[in-house]
């Protein structure tokens, strides 16, 4: 029976691109008691289906779009394909480790491509200052944003692109660490 009222919950987040209030809940799913709707919504927090925010605002949990992990593909030499059936991952599980510190930023520009970052990807990143020298980063130096890879050399931070073409980027003035890149996201059309 949860998955008609998953499906309702699909529908009205497609319709109307957020989750419903409790209130809302009831035609949604055909309740006439608002504790009806609290249980279902115990329940289906329990099952990572939907989540509550600090303020208990319902938010898709991280089962709400998961993928079926079907097992390795060889990048390598041929071999025969293995499908180990079984498991969800969630996306958002898997690319974003602190929810509520994280946020996407299209890629413009060449200066990391051989990081495997180009123009057009969406970078995951999360909101920290606290870098580890090598981690690419999102920084202000000097007044501008740039993304670039984080290094230090005789204790002075520097910024190195992933691009020859590109010099090292020494700040003059500050080099401030907003964030650090935790995946890359590529779609192919």
């Amino acid at each position: 029976m949860d998955e008609v009222y998953k499906k309702a919950l699909r529908h009205f987040y497609d319709t109307h691109r957020r989750m419903p209030s409790y209130g809302e809940f009831m035609p949604i799913i055909g309740f006439r008691s608002r504790a009806s709707v609290f249980k279902l919504v115990a329940r289906l927090v329990d099952e990572r289906f939907i989540e509550k925010d600090k303020k208990g605002k319902l938010l898709p949990g991280s089962a709400w779009s998961g993928l079926r992990l079907l097992g390795l593909v060889e990048a390598g030499f041929p071999s025969p394909a293995e499908e180990d059936v079984g498991d969800k991952l969630s996306l958002d599980d898997y690319l974003i480790p602190a929810r509520d510190a994280s946020y996407m930023l299209r890629v413009k520009g060449d200066s990391m491509k051989d990081a495997g970052i180009i123009e057009g990807d969406m970078v995951i990143v999360e909101r920290t200052n606290n870098a580890k020298v090598g981690s690419i980063v999102i920084a202000e130096v000097d007044g501008a944003w740039t993304m670039k890879y984080y290094r230090v050399k005789n204790g002075v931070p520097y910024l190195e692109a992933a691009n020859a073409k590109y010099k090292d980027i020494h700040p003059k003035e500050g080099l401030i660490i907003a964030a650090v890149v935790r995946a890359v996201v590529r779609k192919y059309h």
